[in-house]
């Protein structure tokens, strides 16, 4: 029989298939399945899956600590957004109280340059129009008291001309007795 067996493994051979080891009656399927049995049996022997459980669970735990601490950031990040924010709309509100002042003063100033402009434009027209009459006041001084040097000269001239002491004395005694009365 053992010739029968060497004959077929050789004509398997020559035909290209190759026969299969075994040893203890399995294959080398049968024995990687069998390690795998030993394998397990002697995790859950030592309690593996119960250790892996436990690192699971601690793991578990941390990841929900950091989702807590997470959340806990994300709240206060939420509070200092809502901060900045109300913070950012009172500077706003702010800029345009002092945009809108801003804007009354220079209206206001524009307004009170208008206002002294005017009077400073009314007092140049008044002090020029006081200039002009004292300049025709002097003039019609200048002209009276040219006409009076005149009218003095002319006077003086006819008086030289037709008054002699007769003259001057009757003019002295009309004075004199109107001074009386």
């Amino acid at each position: 029989m053992a010739e029968e067996t060497v004959a077929s493994t050789v004509a398997l051979t020559e035909q290209g298939e190759h026969a299969e080891a075994t040893a203890l009656g399995l294959n080398a399927g049968g024995w990687v399945a069998l390690a795998m049995l030993v394998v397990f049996a002697i995790a859950l022997y030592l309690r593996v899956p119960k250790m892996i459980g436990t690192m699971l669970d601690k793991k578990i735990a941390g990841i929900r600590e950091q989702l807590d601490t997470a959340a806990k950031l994300r709240a206060e990040a939420e509070a200092l957004k809502a901060e900045y924010e109300g913070k950012a709309a009172e500077a706003a509100k702010e800029a345009e109280q002092i945009h809108a002042h801003a804007v009354e003063e220079a209206s206001r100033i524009i307004a009170q340059a208008k206002v002294d402009a005017e009077a400073l434009m009314e007092r140049r027209a008044r002090m020029a129009e006081d200039k002009i009459g004292a300049a025709e006041r002097s003039a019609v001084a200048e002209v009276r008291a040219a006409a009076a040097q005149a009218a003095t000269r002319a006077a003086a001239e006819l008086i030289a001309r037709h008054h002699d002491e007769n003259a001057d004395k009757q003019l002295v005694q009309k004075v004199i007795g109107t001074l009386d009365r």
